[in-house]
């Protein structure tokens, strides 16, 4: 894995650069509003690799009981548009560990500009669907008083 494709961990968190195509935006140039989710998940699916439990690790049982998780409630506020060929910086941060969920709080910027923040609850699942708590050695590795590390 080349560690740059997946952003970089920071000292609250991760952060990933992503540049805007055409595909993201709509007829204007501004990215359709929906494209922010693929960011923002991009976002959380590179922190997790970073830390040593992406996606394949979590279902496979690597890091205790096998589990996923899954986006459960999302707000965002839209406050100022990106434009195709910017290069925004998608931040991730943990605000809150629980057994079964965690709170994330997401940005995407351009530069110093603010242009979306996003506050992320995600759930804790089994292979097949149903909530479960979260192994021990993930929940470590996610804390962000403990400074964890794959």
């Amino acid at each position: 894995m080349n560690p740059s494709l997946a952003g970089r961990l920071t000292d609250d968190g991760h952060e990933l650069d992503v540049r805007v195509y055409f595909e993201d935006t709509d007829f204007s140039g501004v990215v359709y509003h929906a494209r922010y989710l693929h960011f923002l998940e991009r976002g959380r699916s590179d922190f997790l690799r970073l830390k040593g439990i992406g996606h394949r690790e979590l279902m496979s049982g690597e890091r205790g009981a096998p589990m996923a998780f899954a986006v459960r409630k999302m707000e965002i506020e839209f406050l100022r548009p990106a434009r195709i060929d910017d290069v925004l910086q998608v931040a991730t941060r943990t605000r809150q560990l629980g057994g079964a969920r965690v709170l994330l709080d997401q940005t995407i910027m351009r530069g110093e500009e603010l242009l979306v923040t996003a506050s992320v609850k995600v759930a804790v699942i089994s292979p097949e669907g149903k909530p479960m708590r979260m192994p021990a050695e993930v929940l470590s590795v996610l804390d962000p008083n403990t400074g964890g590390a794959p």
